[in-house]
């Protein structure tokens, strides 16, 4: 099983008191306000709250993308205004590059860097195979299913062996199956690699099998309205919905969220 972080082992990316508002003074949108968070390094947290309530927000702000208009956040410590160093971001959309096979597109970032193409090759063959994509390596992205897209930008991020991993529904996209295997999926490369993970999801059921923590959000401006430990074993398989800790904590999140109106009607929906 999994052991959750301890509080005074959290040294991965904290954030004191941050707000982010869009817009001039006197009609400025407030999108998010006064969260405060640390996640451990090689944590496994995901965020889930309505649409709007600034998960992503939260994400590009954490990436460096954006700026916070209130407070600080610090990543290994680091507190500057460039992009950490050994981050990596996988979104909704797979971003890969169409004129490129799938191959040079997991070696892409080799590019950014002053790393080798040719010493990291064997990684990203290596990494191919860990997603079930070996044998597509020279195919090119219009002859893959959405789904074998997603895969190959995950092997994407991770050939650079990032220290942390930021992933903006990067499921949202796809059918329930391939979102089921993919979630599958990537337990198994985060036990295999342990970066710290940074989980952004509207789905209850995917928040709660893969993350060690669970933050809920409230509706705009987002506050962090709980924290959930998951003390699931690992890994999660198919059998983990029917785990008594699942049901649980599916049960407290679907009631937050009744409670917020965020949800509606007496019967819960999980997803």
């Amino acid at each position: 099983m999994t052991m959750p972080v301890q509080r005074n082992d959290l040294r991965g990316v904290v954030l004191d008191n941050v707000s982010k508002s869009f817009g001039k003074a006197g009609a400025a949108i407030q999108a998010l306000e006064r969260v405060d968070l640390a996640i451990g390094e090689g944590e496994f947290v995901a965020v889930v709250g309505p649409s709007g309530c600034g998960k992503s927000t939260l994400l590009r702000m954490i990436s460096r993308l954006s700026a916070a208009t209130t407070g600080t956040i610090s990543v290994f410590g680091d507190t500057g205004t460039q992009p950490p160093r050994g981050m990596s971001i996988v979104f909704q959309n797979h971003v890969l590059l169409p004129w490129r096979t799938v191959i040079d597109n997991v070696l892409f970032p080799a590019e950014m860097t002053s790393a080798s193409r040719e010493q990291l090759r064997p990684n990203a063959l290596e990494l191919l195979e860990s997603v079930g994509l070996a044998e597509f390596a020279d195919r090119y992205p219009h002859e893959l299913s959405g789904g074998m897209r997603q895969r190959v930008s995950i092997a994407r991020a991770l050939l650079l062996k990032p220290r942390l991993l930021l992933m903006d529904e990067p499921f949202g996209a796809l059918d329930a199956l391939t979102r089921e295997q993919m979630r599958i999926d990537l337990e198994d490369l985060w036990l295999k690699n342990r970066m710290t993970v940074l989980f952004i999801t509207h789905s209850i059921d995917e928040a709660i099998l893969l993350a060690d923590r669970v933050i809920v959000m409230t509706p705009r401006p987002g506050r962090i309205d709980r924290v959930l430990e998951i003390k699931l074993p690992r890994p999660r398989g198919l059998a983990a919905k029917r785990e008594a800790e699942f049901l649980e904590k599916a049960g407290e999140v679907t009631d937050i969220f009744l409670s917020r109106g965020v949800l509606h009607g007496r019967n819960r929906d999980h997803t």
